[in-house]
């Protein structure tokens, strides 16, 4: 019979070679592939998105909170920073509370003006109290005390009075006016020493026009150039007298000899020099009244003591 050749073997190959034995490597089989497996991965990475893409990186800003950062700062102060801290803040509230008390409490709510001729009160009153500030009896006594007022007109200072918490009396002390010259078009008010005082149009009740001066300048705060001074001196004389017998002229006339002549409405009063002049002032608030209504000229240039006969002639139609 013939012997059966030996079978291949399909997982190993065995040579022998002298003094060694040596193993054949096996092939590995491939794995088979399945189908269903491949076909859902598939589909699901259409749609879905892989961590791989969008790596979280180690330093992003995403990071653990560490709170030991945001911890009081107070804890920083020791004992005595913290009574020093709480007593400036308790400090800082009495003053608050203290200002808001003292401004709700002297509010001024009444206000009395004194001395004004040429404003109202309530002309005053707007003048003085000019912002919030303002609105506090304390501040405005404290404010006006010894000032000097340079842009209203007429006024030389105010002093507001404290009548209580809540009323103030504001006493007006205007310019000492003794006369004006008109010079274009405006009213130069002057004082007793013929400085000018005051520039306006506007016509002050009981000051008189002043006219026979000679002057070629005006400068405001500057006496007026005349050429003898002194005529300031019978210019005042002559306007506290008015005012001492409640006497109102339209206007005082000098002319170079010194010589004065009053003018109401339609009459002249021609007094003369300054000889006798309080006697002649106070002889003409007697005769005036009985000529009003009439028009002409008042003779007193020759009143005296010895001789107190006056004159009256009428002008003519």
């Amino acid at each position: 019979m013939k012997k059966s050749s030996p079978k291949k073997s399909l997982s190993k190959k065995i040579s022998v070679k002298k003094g060694s034995v040596k193993k054949s490597p096996l092939k590995k089989s491939a794995p088979k592939k399945s189908l269903t497996k491949n076909f859902f991965q598939k589909k699901s990475s259409a749609k879905s998105f892989s961590p791989k893409k969008f790596p979280v990186k180690k330093d992003s800003k995403v990071q653990k909170v560490n709170f030991r950062k945001f911890r009081n700062p107070l804890d920083k102060l020791n004992a005595w920073q913290k009574v020093r801290l709480a007593a400036i803040i308790v400090i800082a509230l009495l003053l608050v509370g203290g200002g808001f008390f003292f401004v709700e409490s002297y509010k001024v709510r009444n206000v009395k003006v004194e001395g004004s001729t040429h404003y109202t009160t309530e002309q005053i009153k707007n003048m003085v109290i000019t912002d919030k500030f303002s609105e506090n009896s304390v501040y405005l006594s404290l404010k006006y005390k010894n000032k000097k007022i340079e842009n209203i007109p007429f006024v030389e200072h105010m002093d507001v009075v404290i009548e209580d918490r809540n009323t103030i009396k504001i006493v007006v002390y205007e310019k000492a006016l003794a006369g004006y010259v008109t010079y274009l078009e405006n009213r130069m008010y002057f004082d007793k020493d013929g400085i000018v005082v005051e520039i306006s149009k506007e016509s002050v009740p009981g000051i008189p026009e002043i006219s026979g001066l000679d002057f070629d300048h005006v400068v405001l705060h500057e006496p007026l150039p005349v050429e003898d001074p002194k005529v300031f001196k019978d210019i005042l004389s002559m306007t506290q007298l008015l005012n001492k017998y409640s006497l109102v002229a339209d206007r005082i006339y000098f002319d170079r000899a010194g010589e004065i002549t009053l003018h109401f409405d339609g009459v002249r009063v021609t007094l003369g020099t300054s000889d006798y002049l309080d006697e002649k002032v106070m002889r003409l608030a007697a005769i005036l009244p009985k000529l009003r209504g009439m028009k002409g000229r008042l003779h007193m240039e020759t009143y005296s003591d010895a001789h107190k006969n006056t004159t009256f002639d009428i002008d003519s139609n």
